[in-house]
């Protein structure tokens, strides 16, 4: 009777493993990796970059304009072309091949069919005048989850569906800045800035109070001196989407998680966690835009707490599994417990003083199932929607070879190619995330109309 070969972890030889072991690692080691990683990540972003080192949306076909983005038939897109010849007209690659057109230049024809085609058909995507962009953050403090890739993909769907976007991303980490092309040289270039100037403001109104008392003012140190100079729209970078805007993050925007406490252990009647909506409100940034999708930490700190008292939407992605399931609901525990202690500490405050209470709300809250195998996780996801019912979302964002393939190419599955796939491999694989776009909107579009017919009530009484 043949014998099995024993595991692995029986046959492992001490003298062989001391040998490959290799030195130990001081703290210098670590420097000598992140320098190993840095050269890596610029290789692999470089994969997505033009000559001249910047990056380039490519073009979209006349197939996915009438099919994804402009809901006409294809012999109607092209009878209005050629009726119209100051529309774009898009370039054809061979003699008598399809055309292409720039995301620029669907965005002039999406906008000529919106005055001049069908009212009955949306050309347009629906958005209220005079109402603010509304925030969504996409949080977790479970990593893995799909927290970046899910914003990113978002904002990129908004873009192609007409909407005006903008991204923050409060992670140190970065990645969804890579995704965009950001170059962010330092923390002044983050949101830092905005909650120093935040504080200073508040410092400088506390300092006045003090010299009407006859006491001595607090010092305004250089940073919060210069952050006083700064205003949000000098952070805002161009991306190579053209209706996609970007503030960035990188490693030293970590320092913040530092230096809030310091400061609100200064001036214990600052309020950090307006900061980031009171600057943004304050600076024109929220009519400038329709939509601002917020990155954050997978953490609950200082950075996190400002994006999610700032968001009007929150989604949290999950996988179907025990482990992120359970992670999941301790992170909604936090949320809890976070936002009550915020509220019951300034609360204490206002009712002594007759002033009105702090009272955070959010439009809607979901969570999304992400990285979904349906073969594996069907049971499990069902029985995570028995529980959370409204709160999960009814779509489950399926895991597909398009979204591995298009994160080899540093890019998003809108930003790849379908000639590079199947065409129906391509249409499969992008629908996973049509569907948690619509999911979104639909939210999204209810709580604005929700917002309009309030607005019209009101002024007409």
């Amino acid at each position: 009777m043949r014998r099995e070969p024993l595991p692995p972890y029986f046959r492992i030889d001490p003298d062989a493993a001391a040998a490959e072991l290799g030195a130990p690692t001081d703290t210098a080691g670590f420097a000598s990796i992140a320098q190993a990683c840095a050269a890596g990540r610029a290789d692999l972003a470089s994969r997505g970059l033009e000559e001249n080192g910047s990056r380039q949306l490519r073009p979209f076909s006349t197939w996915e304009i009438t099919r994804y983005l402009i809901p006409v038939a294809p012999a109607h897109f092209r009878r209005v072309l050629r009726a119209n010849p100051d529309l774009p007209q898009g370039r054809s690659e061979t003699e008598g091949g399809a055309k292409w057109f720039s995301l620029d230049e669907v965005l002039r024809l999406r906008a000529h069919f919106g005055a001049e085609g069908s009212k009955a058909k949306p050309y347009l995507p629906y958005r209220p005048e005079g109402l603010p962009a509304k925030m969504v953050a996409v949080a977790n403090f479970k990593g893995g989850v799909g927290k970046t890739s899910t914003a990113a993909h978002l904002a990129m769907s908004a873009a192609l569906d007409g909407y005006k976007v903008l991204v923050l991303d409060l992670d140190s980490q970065g990645s969804m800045t890579s995704i965009f092309g950001g170059r962010v040289a330092d923390e002044w270039q983050t949101v830092y800035p905005l909650l120093a100037r935040h504080y200073a403001a508040h410092l400088r109104a506390e300092n006045q109070r003090r010299v009407d008392r006859g006491e001595a003012p607090q010092p305004l140190d250089d940073t919060l001196a210069e952050a006083l100079k700064l205003k949000a729209g000098d952070l805002v970078q161009k991306t190579h989407w053209p209706n996609i805007d970007l503030i960035g993050a990188q490693l030293n925007l970590y320092w913040a998680e530092f230096q809030v406490p310091v400061w609100r252990m200064s001036g214990r009647g600052w309020k950090l966690w307006d900061a980031l909506t009171d600057t943004l409100e304050e600076d024109g940034l929220l009519d400038q835009y329709d939509l601002v999708f917020i990155d954050t930490p997978p953490a609950l700190g200082y950075l996190t707490i400002n994006g999610l008292a700032a968001a009007d939407i929150l989604l949290v992605p999950l996988g179907a599994s025990f482990l992120e399931f359970d992670s999941t609901g301790r992170f909604f525990d936090m949320l809890h417990t976070t936002f009550a202690s915020i509220e019951e500490g300034e609360n204490l405050a206002a009712r002594a003083l007759g002033r009105p209470e702090t009272a955070f709300q959010w439009d809607a809250v979901r969570a999304l199932v992400t990285r979904y195998d349906a073969s594996q996780q069907g049971e499990l996801a069902a029985l995570m929607q028995a529980y959370l019912g409204r709160t999960m979302s009814p779509h489950r964002q399926d895991f597909t070879a398009l979204i591995g393939q298009a994160g080899e190419q540093v890019q998003g599955i809108y930003e790849a190619d379908y000639r590079d796939f199947n065409r129906e491999t391509y249409a499969r694989g992008r629908e996973t995330f049509d569907e948690t776009y619509a999911a979104l909107k639909k939210l999204l579009v209810g709580i604005w109309r929700r917002e309009e017919i309030e607005a019209q009530s009101s002024a007409a009484q």
